[in-house]
Order: C-alpha cells, then sequence, then structure tokens
C-alpha cells in the first residue's frame, strides 16, 4: 500500500459534499444532491444521488448542474427537486434567473419541468396524495397569480433604476438584499404542470423572511390545511416573535394556534394522526438568546403543552414523529456532541437513540420512514465529513449508505483528537478540543494554534468545518486548541446567558485558561503560540490584542471580526447587539465601550492579520478596514487580505486557497513551526 499524505487544501475541495436526505415511504431509498467543486473553474456542480439504505447501491439520478432539494413522492415513485437550467430564465437564455421544481421519476429518464415561475421555487413539499406539490417564492403580494408576477419579474429586471428605499428596520441578511416589495409565500401546483397558485393571495400571510425553507411549513395529512410559522409583527425589532398558524387550503381561513402565548413557535411538524403539531418554542421573554425547546399543539382546541422545558438542552429543526404518532425525533448538542433523540409525544426525558463512533459526533438533518421503521441523518466529526447513515428507529443497525469520499479520505493521515476539561472563568469547567498533528510525538515541541468559534451562542462541537478546518491547520504541524467558552450552547442555558451584557471577560479567561493548560502538557512551544478567530472568535482576537500582555501570543488572525460596537449599528442584526451587550451605545457608552475591542486600541501591539468579505452583512466590512487601518496608524505589523467577491464567509475554491495559504503563512512568520509536517498544506503558488 502506498504511505497516506498530509491532508491539503486540494484535498479539502475535492471532497463531496452531501446534503440533506429525503428518504422513500418505505425506507428502502434515501435521495441526496451530492455537490463537487472544481478547483480550475472555480465552480460547484449539484446533481442527486440514490441509496439504498442498506448500503449496497449508490446510483446518480440527475445530471444537472444546480439539482437541489429532493423529496420523495407519497408513493416512492417520483422525486421532485429544484433545479436551475438552461431553459429556465427568460426566453430560455442560458444563464437562468431562478430555480424552478422539477419532477424525476425514480428509475430515471428525463425530468420534467412544473413549474414557470420567474420569483423562483424553493422549499417544496409533496401533498398527501401526491397530486399537488407546495413550494416557496418570493413575490409581489399585491399581484395575484403566476402572468402578475412574471410580468413584474420581467420589468424589474429590465428597470434602469435599482435603488431601494427602506422604511423598516430589516432590509438585508447576510449577503444579499431582500427583494424590493417581494415577501415569502406558500404556493400551490399540480404535480403534473400548470398555472401555480398564491395560498396567500388576498390574505395578510408572509413567511419569516430570513431564508425560509421546508422547514417552515408542513402539509397535514389530510391535504386539507397548511401550518406554517409566520412572525407577530410585520417588521419586528428584536428578536422576533413567531406563530404557527393553520391555513384552511380551500376556503384561506386561517387561525393562529400559538395566538397569546409568551413563548416564539417555529418549524411546525403534523403527526401521522394529523391531531397534533410539534414545533420549537423559544421562551424570549425569559432570555433573548433562549435555547429552543419542543412543544406540541393539540390542533383541534389549539392547546399548546410544553414537553421538554425541564430539560436544558436546545433542541434543532427538523423534529420528526413516530409512524403512531408516540415519538418524537430530534438532534440536540448536549455538550460537545450532538447525538439523535426521541421523546414521548406525552412528554418525559428524552432519550438518546444513537451517536456516531469515538466522540460521538454531530448529527445533522434527520428524516424518518412513513413506515415508521428506518431513520436516515446525516453526521460529521473532527476526523470525517458530513456523512449519511441510517439505522432502525430504535437506534439499533446503524451502517453507512454512502462511499463518495472513501477513495480520498483512505490516502490521507488525519489528525486525532480528545476532549478535556478544564477551569475556566472563575474556576468553572470548560470544555476544550485538542487537535493533534499526524505523526505527533510528545517529546517534541510544538506550535500552538488557539482557534476560537464565532457566535457566540454557537460550540465546537465533534464537527467537520469546510471553512475552519482543524484538519488542515494540524496538517500543519500545528497543535490546535478549541475552547468551547462561556457563550457557548451545549451545556445549558445558563451557561449560554452568562455573558450577556458583560461580552469578553469571561470567553477571555476561558481562552487564557485552555492556553495555560497547553503549555502545561510540556510539548508546547511557550514562543510559538498564535490566536485566530472568525466572526465572535475575531471580535475576541481583537479584544485579547488589547487586554492581554504582549509576548503570549506571537500572532493573531482576525476574520471577519467585530471591532468596533458603535459601528456595528449598520450591520444587518444590528437589534439584536443591544440586547446582547446589555444597551445600545447610546443607552449605557461606558457599558458597550468596555466590551468593544477598538475601546483599548492604545495597547493593540500584537501582529495581526485582518480577513474580511465586502458581501458580508452580518459584520459589515468597514469591520475589518477599521481595524486593518488601526494597526498602519499605531505601526503594529499587519496585512489585510480582502475579497470583494465574498460574505461573511469564504465560498469559492481559489478564494478559499488563498484563505489558508495567506492564513498558514502569517502563522507560520511569527510560530515558525519547523518539521516536515509544516510544508504540505500551503505547497504551491496560492495565485494558481
Amino acid at each position: 500500500m502506498a504511505a497516506k499524505r498530509l491532508f491539503s487544501i486540494d484535498d479539502l475541495w475535492s471532497l463531496a459534499r452531501v446534503g440533506a436526505p429525503s428518504v422513500s415511504p418505505d425506507g428502502a431509498w434515501a435521495c441526496v444532491a451530492v455537490t463537487r467543486y472544481d478547483m480550475q473553474s472555480n465552480e460547484a456542480r449539484s446533481n442527486l444521488w440514490l441509496l439504498s439504505t442498506d448500503g449496497r447501491v449508490q446510483r446518480q439520478l440527475t445530471r444537472g448542474k444546480h439539482d437541489a432539494e429532493p423529496a420523495f413522492s407519497p408513493n416512492g415513485r417520483q422525486i421532485a427537486f429544484v433545479s436551475r437550467r438552461k431553459d429556465d430564465g427568460e426566453s430560455g437564455t442560458d444563464k437562468p434567473e431562478s430555480s424552478q421544481l422539477y419532477v424525476i421519476d425514480v428509475d430515471g429518464g428525463e425530468a420534467r419541468r412544473i413549474t414557470h415561475l420567474e420569483t423562483g421555487v424553493s422549499g417544496i413539499r409533496w401533498f398527501p396524495d401526491g397530486k399537488r406539490l407546495a413550494f416557496i417564492s418570493w413575490v409581489w403580494p399585491g399581484l395575484d397569480g403566476e402572468d402578475a408576477q412574471n410580468k413584474q419579474s420581467r420589468k424589474e429586471r429590465k428597470d434602469k433604476v435599482q435603488a431601494f428605499v427602506i422604511d423598516n428596520n430589516h432590509y438585508r441578511y447576510w449577503d444579499h438584499w431582500r427583494p424590493r416589495g417581494r415577501e415569502a409565500h406558500l404556493w400551490v401546483v399540480d404535480a403534473k404542470g400548470g398555472k401555480a397558485h398564491d395560498l396567500f393571495s388576498g390574505t395578510r400571510h408572509f413567511l419569516p423572511p430570513e431564508d425560509p425553507d421546508a422547514s417552515m411549513y408542513d402539509i397535514a395529512p389530510d391535504g386539507r390545511h397548511v401550518a406554517f410559522t409566520e412572525q407577530r409583527e410585520r417588521d419586528p425589532g428584536a428578536p422576533a416573535f413567531c406563530d404557527i398558524q393553520l391555513l384552511e387550503i380551500k376556503t384561506k381561513k386561517s387561525r393562529n394556534l400559538t395566538a397569546g402565548q409568551a413563548p416564539s413557535h417555529e418549524y411546525p411538524a403534523f403527526a401521522p394522526d394529523g391531531s397534533t403539531l410539534a414545533c420549537l418554542a423559544s421562551d424570549y421573554l425569559r432570555a433573548h438568546n433562549q435555547q429552543a425547546r419542543l412543544a406540541l399543539i393539540t390542533v383541534k382546541n389549539a392547546a399548546v403543552r410544553p414537553i421538554t422545558d425541564a430539560w436544558d438542552f436546545g433542541v434543532n429543526a427538523p423534529v420528526r414523529f413516530s409512524a403512531d404518532s408516540e415519538q418524537i425525533y430530534f438532534s440536540a448538542e448536549k455538550g460537545e456532541i450532538q447525538p439523535l433523540f426521541r421523546v414521548a409525544a406525552r412528554g418525559g426525558t428524552p432519550e438518546e437513540v444513537c451517536r456516531g463512533k469515538g466522540h460521538g459526533g454531530t448529527t445533522g438533518p434527520m428524516q424518518i420512514s412513513a413506515d415508521g421503521l428506518t431513520l436516515v441523518y446525516l453526521r460529521a466529526a473532527i476526523a470525517y465529513p458530513p456523512s449519511l447513515f441510517a439505522c432502525a428507529a430504535n437506534g439499533e443497525n446503524e451502517r453507512a449508505i454512502e462511499r463518495f469520499n472513501d477513495p480520498i479520505l483512505a490516502k490521507i493521515r488525519l489528525a486525532s483528537s480528545e476532549s478535556v476539561t478544564l477551569k475556566g472563568f472563575a474556576g468553572e469547567p470548560v470544555q476544550m478540543w485538542i487537535i493533534k498533528p499526524p505523526g505527533f510525538d510528545k517529546k517534541r515541541k510544538w506550535p500552538l494554534m488557539q482557534v476560537i468559534h464565532g457566535g457566540p451562542h454557537t460550540c465546537f462541537g465533534d464537527a467537520w468545518h469546510w471553512r475552519w478546518n482543524a484538519q488542515l491547520f494540524a496538517a500543519a504541524g500545528y497543535v490546535v486548541a478549541e475552547v468551547n467558552y462561556h457563550g457557548s450552547t451545549g451545556w445549558g442555558q445558563d451557561f449560554i446567558s452568562s455573558i450577556n451584557g458583560d461580552w469578553g471577560r469571561r470567553e477571555l479567561a476561558d481562552v487564557e485558561a485552555g492556553t495555560d493548560y497547553m503549555i502545561k502538557t510540556g510539548y508546547i512551544d511557550a514562543k510559538r503560540v498564535v490566536a485566530t478567530g472568525g466572526s465572535y472568535g475575531g471580535y475576541m482576537v481583537a479584544y485579547m490584542n488589547g487586554n492581554v500582555k504582549n509576548g503570549r501570543y506571537q500572532a493573531y488572525v482576525c476574520h471577519a471580526g467585530c471591532y468596533d460596537w458603535v459601528a456595528m449599528m449598520g450591520s444587518d442584526g444590528y437589534y439584536w447587539f443591544g440586547q446582547e451587550l446589555g444597551a445600545f451605545p447610546w443607552q449605557d457608552e461606558a457599558r458597550v465601550l468596555a466590551q468593544s475591542p477598538h475601546h483599548y486600541a492604545a495597547s493593540f501591539a500584537t501582529p495581526t492579520l485582518v480577513i474580511h468579505g465586502e458581501l458580508d452583512y452580518r459584520v459589515p466590512y468597514y469591520q475589518g478596514l477599521a481595524y486593518y487601518n488601526t494597526l498602519r496608524v499605531l505601526g503594529v505589523d499587519t496585512r489585510m487580505v480582502f475579497f470583494p467577491d465574498e460574505n461573511h464567509w469564504i465560498l469559492k475554491p481559489q478564494n478559499s486557497r488563498l484563505w489558508y495559504r495567506e492564513f498558514l503563512a502569517w502563522c507560520d512568520k511569527y510560530s515558525r513551526p519547523r518539521g516536515k509536517t509544516a510544508a504540505p498544506a500551503r505547497r504551491g503558488n496560492p495565485q494558481k
């Protein structure tokens, strides 16, 4: 056998990226979108694949370029999906303006285009009888019918004035402006094609505007009603409270099932018997960052009953019922892993269904077959990218059901990882990951890279990260430390809320405790330590630059970091910061400044690489410019990598390759890692 090589950036982008599964009614098959990237063309291609849930067969079903969101029909004979193909644009241009709905037979053949709605299609679901499909489209609420929408769409595209006139709170999200004058509506179309109809036409209903998908609604088993998530206010501040609405499709009469309830309710899912709905509930009156709990709604009388309020872990969407409507399945962060759980619909303590080998992994989107016998789900870990698994409903007989990345991973020497608990802020327990380079020898002295996660209300789980990949950092010769500091999710609500109105101090103490822990191991060179982070992690390294003694860290990397909380009022999440910081700047300037890195600029001394994308609306790009400019004025060694075509994340293959090479070159410049493990991840011309 050939010797295994170290993991490289080209390996990372050669791996297939497996999407969320749809499972056939009998549980025999799963369908997923599989995306592959080409480094030379700098583009992605996504196709649908059929996988037998016994793991024996994987067969490519479509050969388009942008095929996604597969959904099995109720009889299991067809698969609906969305795609952008050359005939989907105006007048059949080669550059389609929007995705459309297609249906293909499971046995193969040509896909049939179902919709011709130029405002686009996403978030698809079949009606239980298999005769119709529902989907989401961003449309002009005052226009009735497909023809009127298409006419207005063409007019908008040809308009020489593309200015936005704004008189609402929220007008852009993440990396895009909300479509002018449009709302997200539910539509229905016959499965054989024809005119599509707007379910919300003539009503005041709308879906939440933050990229709504199929998890925002569900169709009743009898096909007569649809339940969906709707914001209580059309233009809320923060947080945005939501209700579950029940709409009778024929009459368009609606009923608010959660009216008058304190928690915000989202992500409805019907039980197979149609009598109840499961949903997620977050009581923002208790805490603005309240983790989601599971709740059950009786459809007949709109009685809402909490299910997991006594269980101090957040529940993730989607949630799924067992075939007999007695059990509810979901994933949840529990510490540093995210297993599958189930809980009785009548209530009780959730029980773990299954977790992955090793540490346990992170389970993502999950489906259960209509017969209730088979679970199909994605799981990832530090040691492997998202992969598709299946098991029995009781968690037994777990098996991998795809092998897309096996040929590449079989040739790679991957890093090992361990989870430790240390004493952080005020001596309280804090979890930390340690990822060691392949060929690690504890007798050697190694450079340390602290990687600080964003959020802050997320966590470093046993998970694969495409943009901050610990395997690549370890392959470059670094021991990687990842601290789940105060404010991280997975350790209960009190831990999440512990940093409210006091950002920086506890997190810094936790990261510093992690660095101390690593130096005390004896295999870390205390003169070769760097700290890196993105988003909130970028905020932390900027905060550390003004609050940690110079020389403790040899260099920082700040990606998309929050630098100036006063200027962060230009963020798409500006309403939220008044909650998290405990005040807006004009309410308590001293409190806000104490949490803002720019307030400590006079103490900046550590060399810093600043990275930002111009399309970043969450942490606007001028935050990175301000930090870089300040470091230049202060005479601190700095460098900026600026991407005019990227958002909060670096998503294009060639940009990502440059990102990793600049990132590692900067860390190498100050930590000077030695040995053969340092070179492969950075070899070659970053512009090539």
